[in-house]
């Protein structure tokens, strides 16, 4: 049974979210570009940090984006390994790519991120697609290997790194709604999750130093936005030590220091991992009322013994603790999660354990896939892909039917509830209705107030919800 089509948000892959529109931003207006680049982002929202980075150092070399293919010298697409779909989709790209540049000879096309790093041998050889392929820790090689593509040399650099974090880089926002933006604080994952290819293609983990971070959410907010979301594989294994005095800082003091910055400016945070999160963590949410009550704690399995399987190095009952500790500390507290339906060896009791898991959680949402084996993994090595596909489908179905259900019980309860909503931007179905979202990260449609606009707080009664939406009257302007 396929998924249902019905609150498709709840559902979608994360690797088929596309960036394809990039707009010109205040950093590059007024300046003459000689040329222009179309950048397409897929996978986590690292993935789309990471094309604002490209951006940026495109920009130093003349680059400006477009959002018209057709006008592009240079054609990106930044690239996610962590499932099958996603590779299928960038190899249907980057044939459509091909025929741009048919039709533009000299036009450069070049594969960014994981799956550059996976499959660079491949793109360049067999397929003959592309002229660059770059990995996630080589942006700074851009200039160098885009003088040689034009050229006509094959332009590569996959090297991992231990050091680079891109700290000193202002990132040109793409398609931002002059609101919200993402701030990356480490990268590279130490974590040997046993389906994840992420720490082959991004490497060991390491830590940004804090003060940049606070210095980009400062400048951010100066220049009007009004929420950042810190990313990280890993985010409360974020760790910096001050090579001069030798004093750590750990992400809950990081959490502070971004908090600190401004009382409008909203932080958020992704991803947690259920290992790590302490209680420091959750205090410090609980004690500024800028920092959202929204926390994303990718749970994968409910079974202990498929959760050993996958490495994840915590069991059923340690994120019940979790998860128990965190509507403790902070009793308003959304959670949302990750599962994987059918992983190697699950038995159907072992499913009903992941079934269970929702309800105990209380998820306000999930992202829900049925396992795809990625070369490589220590999964693909050591276990057999041995669910049949009609079965992963039916529990993935199952997974579904369960956190709708779970979802819309969640938004129901807030009917007749007041919330602090940031304004975002219009409504997606009305051009009346403006849309935000609370604390708790869920999405809200409201009909428009005059004196209102995106980046200002309002207060929301809400009236009516969905599984994915609540809907509300404005009450009061902040």
């Amino acid at each position: 049974m396929e998924p249902k089509s019905t609150d498709i948000s709840l559902v979608k892959e994360i690797d088929e979210t596309k960036q394809g529109d990039v707009f010109f931003q205040e950093q590059l207006a007024g300046k003459k570009a000689d040329k222009h680049f179309y950048i397409e982002s897929y996978g986590c929202a690292m993935n789309f940090s990471d094309s604002e980075i490209v951006a940026s150092i495109l920009g130093e070399i003349g680059y400006a984006p477009t959002k018209e293919i057709s006008e592009s010298d240079l054609i990106l697409i930044n690239t996610c390994s962590i499932r099958e779909k996603a590779e299928e989709t960038v190899r249907k790209r980057l044939r459509i790519f091909d025929k741009v540049k048919r039709k533009k000879p000299g036009t450069l096309v070049g594969v960014l991120g994981c799956m550059a790093e996976r499959l660079k041998s491949k793109l360049l050889e067999q397929e003959k697609l592309v002229d660059l392929v770059i990995g996630p820790d080589a942006y700074r090689s851009l200039p160098q290997l885009v003088a040689e593509a034009t050229e006509g040399e094959k332009g590569v650099n996959v090297l991992l790194s231990r050091e680079e974090t891109y700290a000193d880089i202002n990132p040109v926002r793409l398609q931002s709604n002059g609101v919200t933006a993402f701030i990356s604080i480490m990268r590279g994952c130490d974590n040997m999750c046993s389906f994840c290819i992420v720490p082959f293609t991004r490497g060991r983990e390491r830590s940004r130093e804090p003060f940049s971070i606070v210095a980009e959410a400062t400048e951010l907010f100066n220049k009007g936005f009004r929420e950042v979301t810190l990313l990280g594989q890993n985010v409360d294994s974020f760790l910096w030590k001050n090579p001069e005095t030798g004093k750590e800082i750990n992400f809950a003091r990081l959490l502070e220091m971004v908090a600190l910055v401004h009382p409008d400016l909203r932080v958020r945070f992704s991803t947690s991992h259920p290992k790590d999160i302490t209680d420091e963590v959750l205090h410090m949410i609980a004690q500024y009322e800028n920092i959202c009550n929204y926390i994303h704690l990718p749970v994968q399995s409910g079974n202990s013994r498929i959760l050993k399987l996958m490495n994840r190095t915590y069991d059923r009952n340690w994120y019940k603790e979790r998860v128990d500790a965190i509507y403790r500390i902070i009793p308003d507290c959304a959670i949302s999660s990750d599962m994987i339906a059918g992983f190697c060896s699950e038995t159907e009791e072992e499913h009903k354990d992941t079934l269970s898991i929702i309800e105990y959680a209380k998820y306000s949402m999930s992202y829900m896939f049925f396992y795809s084996e990625r070369p490589g993994t220590l999964a693909a090595k050591k276990y057999e892909d041995d669910i049949p596909l009609k079965t992963k489908k039916r529990r993935l179905s199952e997974i579904i039917d369960i956190q709708m259900r779970v979802s819309l019980e969640h938004n129901k309860k807030d009917i007749g509830q007041t919330y602090k909503i940031l304004i975002e931007g219009n409504s997606k179905k009305s051009e009346f209705d403006y849309k935000g979202r609370n604390s708790q990260n869920k999405m809200v449609i409201f009909p428009k107030v005059e004196g209102l606009n995106p980046g200002d707080y309002c207060y929301v009664e809400i009236t009516d919800a969905t599984s994915v939406t609540l809907k509300g009257l404005c009450v009061e302007n902040k």
